[in-house]
């Protein structure tokens, strides 16, 4: 198995690792996984890997067997041997646009207390879907009040429970469309405030920033309709 760097340190930008797989479809495999792998409505992750002299540019990273990273070529190159020693640099400025969005639309979530029936982060935007029948009244309401947030630079931490400790909670989970990930015997919660301050707890296996000043200043866009009873929210960093 890979040890997930990613999420013990969102902030790490560069780390050593071994080859310790090719999948057939030219992804590597590493011991020691830097790069988040696409899921929960976040992109996976963008930026290179150096060994010997050499160099590969990853375009992406994705889930491969048993939830493990695969760096994906940016095209068809000579890949690292395995047992090779290599060092893995992320593109670190769109990691980061991913963390401020993803953690806005946490708040987002927050701001508009309906159950969410999807949800995509980019580098710099995201949505999410809601359980939403009428559009909202005041759209520069909520964009102030999600800014307030922002504005207050909460604390953002995980904490960690057991499966059995989530189904007697089940109005932790905020998303309809996806669950979190079982198998494991624990649930990676994500805090937003503290624990006697919450302004929100959710289940979540992305990457956030580590205070919600970091986000700065968030727009929220167009509003759309997406059927009888899902309405869209975009949002994007100013």
């Amino acid at each position: 198995m890979s040890e997930a760097l990613y999420r013990d340190d969102a902030y790490l930008r560069d780390a050593p690792a071994e080859v310790i797989g090719l999948t057939a479809e030219g992804g590597v495999v590493l011991s020691h996984a830097l790069f988040y792998p696409t899921g929960g409505g976040q992109p996976g992750d963008s930026g290179r890997l150096e060994w010997g002299g050499q160099s590969l540019t990853v375009a992406t990273t994705v889930k491969g067997e048993g939830g493990v990273s695969v760096l994906v070529p940016a095209e068809p190159a000579a890949l690292p041997p395995v047992g090779t020693q290599v060092r893995q640099v992320l593109d670190w400025e769109r990691r980061h646009r991913h963390m401020r969005v993803h953690t806005a639309l946490h708040l987002l979530s927050v701001v508009i207390p309906l159950p969410v029936t999807g949800g995509q982060i980019g580098a710099g935007t995201g949505r999410l879907d809601f359980l939403m029948p009428e559009p909202p009244s005041d759209r520069d309401a909520l964009e102030q009040a999600l800014n307030l947030f922002v504005a207050r630079d909460l604390a953002v931490t995980e904490t960690w429970i057991s499966e059995a400790e989530l189904d007697a909670q089940p109005d932790l989970v905020k998303t309809m469309s996806v669950q979190p990930p079982r198998g494991a015997g624990r649930i990676r919660l994500v805090r937003i405030g503290t624990a006697t301050e919450q302004v929100d707890l959710q289940p979540c296996g992305g990457t956030h920033v580590a205070w919600t000043g970091e986000i700065g200043r968030v727009k929220i866009g167009k509003i759309e309709n997406k059927g009888k009873q899902n309405r869209r929210v975009n949002i994007s960093l100013a």
